[in-house]
């Protein structure tokens, strides 16, 4: 009779062996493949790290723009807080004035029943009762029509201050958002530029400054175009003088800038306010073709990511992005051309 024996459980140790063994072939199977991922070139890293600036342009002119609307709401609030504590004060005064009234009459014999329960109550709530009116002379109803008008001025003015108060909270909101989101642009961005050797972020940097076409001291070649306008050439002649001065996402000068910053800042040196974002500036003034541009006037590109000064002679004057200062460049390397905008 043939015995039926239980089959040999493994040991502990081999047990062991075997599970060691198996997760050391799945890491050299992960890292095999972590190998075999080709690493991106020079080229591929700039190509994704120059889209993710232009992502960080429009980010930080969405920036930008909350930040304005922000700014506008905060001096529209604390107008209407002015206007409110103003109107306040006036009809204390008015208040003051019928209260007058109404001790003159208790001195002379007693107060009107119907000026007693105006002073007592809000006076809205009597104005429209014909037989109280008829009790009151002209000069009391002249009064009292002026507390309620009054009266419904500062609950209007209360109402909008309290909705412009609500648009703020929103705007501050969507700003962090912003903020966060440039952020993150710019970061992966270093990220990139971070898996580059010594000797390639040299390369890249050196390729970059040749684009360029002058260092931040020197003049590019402009030709001898004439510009459109006094204010325009007033402009462009601001921006050249801070040549040199970095860029920073958000910056409006004088000690950095972005490229919507740089172009408010020098034609408001001209006397002339313009917007603060690519988005709005592109409604400053009339668009142009490229062959009307003028130097002084705004070129746009790359579906309003980026705007700058045309210098001349197919040249711009710009702010162009991180890492980079304001310089001249030839509108052959800043991307897709939209229109130029002639500020008037």
């Amino acid at each position: 009779m043939a015995s039926h024996r239980r089959p040999k459980q493994p040991s502990r140790t081999r047990v062991s062996v075997l599970t060691a063994t198996a997760a050391a072939a799945v890491a050299l199977t992960s890292q095999g493949a972590a190998q075999a991922a080709p690493k991106p070139s020079k080229d591929e890293v700039k190509s994704k790290v120059d889209a993710l600036y232009e992502d960080a342009g429009r980010a930080t002119d969405k920036y930008n723009g909350a930040k304005e609307k922000q700014e506008k709401l905060e001096k529209q609030i604390g107008d209407l807080q002015d206007k409110v504590a103003r109107g306040q004060e006036e009809l204390n005064d008015l208040r003051g004035g019928l209260g007058s009234m109404a001790s003159a009459q208790y001195r002379s014999g007693g107060i009107d029943p119907s000026l007693q329960l105006f002073l007592s109550s809000d006076p809205d709530n009597y104005l429209d009762k014909a037989s109280a009116l008829d009790q009151l002379s002209s000069k009391q109803v002249e009064s009292l029509k002026k507390i309620q008008e009054k009266q419904r001025d500062l609950a209007q003015q209360r109402k909008e201050a309290a909705g412009k108060l609500d648009d703020l909270a929103d705007t501050r909101k969507e700003l962090g958002r912003k903020k966060q989101e440039v952020q993150g642009k710019l970061g992966e961005a270093q990220k990139l530029l971070n898996t580059l050797t010594a000797k390639e972020k040299q390369a890249l940097a050196a390729k970059d400054k040749q684009r360029a076409s002058r260092a931040a001291d020197d003049r590019a070649d402009l030709g001898k175009e004439a510009p459109a306008s006094n204010r325009g050439a007033a402009a462009l002649s601001a921006a050249a003088t801070q040549l040199g001065k970095p860029y920073v996402s958000g910056g409006s000068g004088p000690n950095s800038y972005d490229c919507s910053g740089l172009t408010q800042w020098a034609y408001n040196q001209a006397g002339v306010s313009i917007t603060r974002t690519t988005y709005t500036q592109q409604n400053d003034g009339t668009r142009l073709g490229r062959g009307e541009l003028k130097p002084g006037d705004l070129v746009f590109f790359n579906n309003l990511a980026h705007v700058g000064f045309y210098a001349g002679n197919g040249q711009v004057l710009h702010a162009p992005k991180p890492g980079a200062v304001v310089r001249y460049e030839s509108m052959a390397y800043l991307g897709t051309f939209q229109f130029g905008v002639r500020v008037a």
